[in-house]
């Protein structure tokens, strides 16, 4: 889905860098809008889509003054979103260049959202916000498709957007569009419900019951020494490692944006977070996608 490649040189001769913001209802989108305005864009939220091809006209008349536009198309502009396509189409086939930015977020990520919010959906005001979620996924889905920008805000602080929209608006980064998770969990505390591939690390001796690693984590050293010293644990990772090489490259190919990889042990503190610290060392620097880590059950 990245064509930063072709789009980085692009950007330096012309002037007027127009972006258009759109995704899931709850996925952040008006966040993102004020971190580009913050940027120094000039944002306009919800411009009824009968009136985005006369924007596009009037921001890049040569009279205009601003270099750096931002557009936020929602759902509560036009509820079916059936001219957007078709619109977005016909400005480029009149020549006007613009990038598209979605955020997304997984279903059970964007209803906690609202549960916690006790906000409506808008395509759901009177019924379940679940309905208005797959709805909204639905009407949105070819608009995906066309985006140049896909992040899924499912796992990630507001800071780390924050460094999404830096990379690729600021520091021009090549823009990585699968997201790697590792995850550490304890398999007594559930298997995470968003996890793609699980990976049992049970069959490592445990430190839990080393007196001195017992209250330490597999994010001190002591006991990743200890989880390392057995000639498993290294088989494991390169066995692993291996496999995500030949995995990753085909996800990216088939359109994946995000790839969570459960790393599981008892009580999720001591080996399921020394592998997923190590594997995430070996995968950070690769460059042709994102990595994140996370440990979920370390502190519990």
């Amino acid at each position: 889905m990245s064509v930063w490649n072709r789009r980085s040189s692009f950007w330096g001769i012309f002037s007027m860098r127009f972006v258009i913001v759109t995704g899931m209802s709850g996925s952040g989108k008006r966040t993102a809008m004020k971190m580009l305005e913050d940027l120094g864009f000039y944002c306009v939220d919800n411009l009824p889509v009968a009136l985005i091809e006369k924007f596009a006209e009037l921001i890049t008349t040569p009279a205009s003054e601003v270099n750096k536009v931002a557009l936020g198309l929602d759902v509560r502009a036009d509820q079916s979103f059936s001219g957007v396509r078709r619109i977005l189409d016909q400005l480029k086939e009149n020549g006007y260049l613009f990038e598209m930015l979605f955020l997304e977020a997984d279903d059970n990520v964007l209803l906690k959202r609202y549960k916690e919010t006790r906000r409506l959906h808008p395509l759901s005001p009177e019924g379940r916000v679940e309905e208005g979620i797959h709805r909204e996924r639905e009407i949105l889905k070819g608009i995906r498709e066309k985006a140049d920008y896909i992040i899924d805000t499912s796992h990630l602080l507001t800071r780390e957007l924050k460094e999404e929209i830096d990379d690729i608006f600021v520091r021009n980064k090549e823009y990585n569009s699968l997201i790697v998770t590792i995850l550490s969990f304890g398999f007594k505390k559930g298997i995470p419900a968003d996890a793609d591939l699980v990976f049992d690390v049970r069959f490592l001796p445990n430190p839990f019951y080393i007196d001195d690693l017992k209250y330490k984590t597999g994010n001190d050293k002591e006991v990743q020494d200890y989880v390392m010293s057995f000639g498993e644990a290294g088989t494991f990772l390169q066995k692993l490692t291996d496999m995500l090489d030949f995995l990753i490259p085909n996800y990216v190919k088939e359109g994946k944006h995000q790839l969570v990889i459960g790393i599981g042990c008892t009580g999720g503190k001591h080996r399921s977070v020394t592998l997923a610290n190590a594997l995430y060392a070996g995968l950070k620097d690769h460059g042709t996608y994102g990595v994140k880590l996370y440990h979920r059950d370390v502190d519990k």
